[in-house]
């Protein structure tokens, strides 16, 4: 029936009405999908890390309790309360549809817009749905079917951004939002000055001439000026588009040309100059804004964040309004970029419930009390899941962002935790080593009586997290004693004394780091996802958890396995309303990605405990298949190397279509200011080579040298490895050490500390060579 819609209206607390025009019922709540349970993103811009714990305060730790990891079937169950509405609580009636004013509202503010009449659909209440046939679109305008649940969690109503973000500002208005440090002083912004300022830089990139379904691209570290363009942009009719600030400037390009910029910010003039080197390559940019420092000179339409921000003052405020209310809560409003490790990165299209959704479950699922939470943001808000974790979680639940400064990563971060002490911080797997790293050092120069003391503690700390793990409340005799001269004094030192979730997650992480951080009662609660499922799919929580699991899928998703093997293993396929609209102008790489039943195929091989813990085994593009035809996925026998040998920094499985595996490896060395490795052996690399009777601080003394008993004790881990082997297939026959670590900058690794294989097998072909005599 062309021109009139079906509408599902329901009163929600904190909202006058809502209704959702949808063409039938099947449009609004999607097709059904088999329930079963639950893939890593990476993540991490800079690799400069080796100062992170560098000013961390003495705590005593021993390298080792020495105790085995216990065991037990008992399992805690998850238990939430989620309060949702189902379809059957709404009243069914049709209205008439008719065109939208964006069009108008825009042009009237200076810009032009592209909007058509077909996705105009009017706002009725405060939730409305654009018209849509599919449940996934690669066109910037076009709108998707949301795959609804009938009842329970995954029915609750739809919302926009914008939407949520007035809910936060009516009810926590004067909640601290914001805080950032300036001259040693932490400044303040509340809910309600926030969302202020991102009215009047939506204003402004209106005045500039911001299309709708046109990009703003956002290029700098974390702060409250990434923030408020990100929301303005949205707010405005754009997509928010994050470049991860180590881009290169053809990279740079590449995303600002695809999500077609009107309008790119950048933090500082290093930022800067990158777009102007590629300007005249963007027909469609009209301006650029830098948000750090001066201008250095000025330039057309290059403006000051301060003189961008009053560009927009006469811009009314019904003009805004009426962009605003234009969007629909199944359009798309936010880019993510994939690092692009295997080609040019995909634009990951999100709707405003994408965002809206997933935001409301992880916060219900963790328990996130409002206006409690407080965070430290540092990780690349480029990725998914610092944006997630950091912008809209906690807009969502009243929290408060703490923008730690830009040389966290080098040494600044275990500064600024002790300064909040925020309630829930997410540390990457190679943020965790690295304090892990930090600790252990400065556990190796206490005293004899101190490192007793420590190794002591440390096994009943681990033995009361596998307790908690295994859902036995009881701690082992010694438990407070070890609490307070240990476990006390960690956390503080570390600045998580109030930490209620410690989370990890974007890529694998070692039973080793795991199990150092249960000894000090730190449990690390993994969580897996992508960004084309808006971030996090399953979560593990404080009262459910499993060492090197992923955790349980979110209430309102769903998993399923795809071809399992005899094992289990099969790949991890997400359903649910956090699954992206599509690759923005890739229809092929999204008809890969999407099934014809809407489950997104993640490429991750998986299984399931009996409990519905998931557990990621490996990935499918990443499998080595040797001549012999057997599969081998190359992380764990990696991961397992680089426990047993300390010294080693990366690893990286070579063997496809080869009679045997070898492997290249390198050594843990100190970086540059520039995150650039350098030839200086790290602390605990120095530590490691004493122990050996080596008095080597650099990398090429061992490697000119070929140091004996490195060698030999890098032979001895590789043994240990082989004899765990479940074929002789995985056994490692060759290895090799490189002359330099991989980064970012080497090429080696993609902006999110991803191993970029291809390149780094192409890189270096001639020691590959050198295994099978070619």
């Amino acid at each position: 029936m062309k021109g009139s819609l079906l509408t599902l209206e329901h009163t929600v607390p904190g909202f006058s009405k809502v209704s959702a025009p949808v063409q039938d019922t099947q449009a609004l709540q999607g097709s059904k999908a088999e329930l079963n349970g639950s893939c890593p993103t990476s993540l991490i811009a800079d690799d400069n890390m080796n100062d992170i714990g560098s000013k961390v305060q003495e705590v005593s730790s021993a390298d080792d309790s020495g105790i085995d990891s216990p065991s037990a079937d008992a399992d805690a169950e998850l238990s939430e309360e989620v309060k949702t509405l189902s379809l059957t609580d709404f009243t069914i009636r049709f209205e008439e549809a008719s065109p939208g004013s964006f069009e108008e509202a825009v042009k009237a503010s200076g810009g032009a817009s592209k909007i058509t009449e077909e996705a105009a659909v009017p706002v009725t209440g405060d939730v409305c749905l654009a018209l849509a046939e599919q449940y996934w679109s690669t066109e910037r305008e076009k709108a998707v079917k949301l795959k609804m649940a009938e009842s329970g969690p995954g029915s609750e109503p739809p919302l926009t951004v914008h939407q949520m973000f007035q809910d936060t500002v009516d009810k926590y208005g004067d909640h601290p939002a914001l805080r950032w440090k300036k001259d040693d002083t932490w400044l303040t912004l509340t809910y309600r000055e926030y969302q202020q300022q991102c009215r009047m830089a939506a204003k402004s990139f209106l005045k500039l001439g911001l299309e709708r379904f046109h990009g703003v691209g956002i290029l700098g570290f974390n702060s409250p000026e990434w923030f408020i363009a990100n929301i303005a942009c949205i707010m405005a009719g754009g997509l928010a588009t994050g470049i991860y600030t180590t881009n290169s400037p053809e990279a740079c390009q590449y995303v600002a040309h695809n999500s077609e910029a009107n309008v790119v910010v950048v933090e500082n003039n290093k930022q800067l100059v990158k777009i102007l080197q590629v300007k005249d390559q963007l027909p469609n940019l009209k301006a650029i804004i830098q948000y750090k420092g001066e201008l250095e000179k000025k330039m057309s339409n290059v403006y000051a964040w301060t003189e961008f921000m009053k560009l927009g003052e006469e811009v009314s405020d019904a003009q805004l309004e009426e962009i605003i209310n234009s969007q629909k809560a199944n359009e798309c409003c936010s880019l993510i970029y994939t690092s692009g490790t295997t080609g040019n990165p995909k634009g990951v299209m999100l709707s405003h419930d994408n965002i809206t959704w997933i935001s409301n479950a992880v916060g219900l699922m963790a328990s996130v009390n409002k206006a409690e939470a407080s965070l430290v943001s540092y990780l690349p808000l480029s990725h998914v899941a610092a944006q997630v974790n950091d912008m809209w979680i906690s807009l969502k639940f009243a929290g408060t962002t703490y923008f730690a400064e830009p040389d966290a990563l080098k040494g600044s971060l275990a500064q600024t935790l002790r300064e909040v002490r925020p309630t829930t911080f997410l540390g990457v797997p190679r943020v965790w080593e690295k304090m892990q790293e930090a600790m252990k050092a400065v556990g190796a120069s206490s005293s004899i009586m101190k490192k007793k003391i420590a190794a002591w503690a440390k096994g009943i700390g681990l033995q009361a997290s596998y307790n908690a793990m295994n859902g036995d409340p009881s701690v082992p005799w010694g438990f407070m004693l070890a609490d307070n001269l240990v476990f006390k004094k960690v956390r503080a030192a570390l600045g998580l004394d109030r930490c209620s979730f410690c989370f990890t997650g974007a890529a694998p992480i070692t039973k080793d780091t795991l199990e150092f951080f249960m000894s000090l009662n730190i449990q690390l609660l993994e969580g897996y996802g992508m960004s084309e499922s808006s971030g996090p799919h399953t979560m593990s929580c404080t009262s459910c958890f499993r060492i090197m699991s992923c955790g349980k899928v979110i209430p309102g998703c769903k998993t399923k396995l795809d071809k399992p093997d005899a094992d289990g293993n099969g790949e991890v396929c997400f359903w649910g309303r956090h699954i992206f609209m599509g690759y923005l102008n890739m229809p092929h790489k999204t008809e890969e990605a999407l099934d014809s039943e809407g489950w997104l195929h993640s490429g991750d091989l998986g299984k399931h405990d009996k409990n519905g813990f998931l557990y990621i085994t490996g990935r499918i593009k990443e499998l080595i298949i040797t001549a012999g035809g057997e599969n081998i996925p190359p992380v764990p026998i990696e991961d397992a190397l680089k426990e047993e040998v300390s010294i080693i920094s990366n690893a990286m499985l070579v063997g496809d279509r080869k009679k045997f595996l070898s492997m290249l490896l390198t050594l843990k060395c100190q970086v540059n200011e520039n995150g650039e490795p350098t030839d200086k052996l790290s602390p605990l690399a120095v530590q490691f080579c004493q122990r050996q009777g080596v008095t080597a601080h650099k990398v090429s003394e061992i490697i000119n040298n070929k140091e004996p008993a490195i060698y030999k004790a890098i032979q001895e881990g590789v043994d240990k490895v082989n004899a765990k082997a479940v074929s002789n297939a995985q056994r490692v026959q060759k290895w090799a050490l490189l002359p330099r670590d991989f980064s970012i900058s080497g090429g080696e690794l993609g902006p999110t500390m991803k191993l970029k294989r291809p390149v780094v097998t192409k890189m270096y072909k001639e020691e590959i060579d050198k295994f099978y005599g070619e």
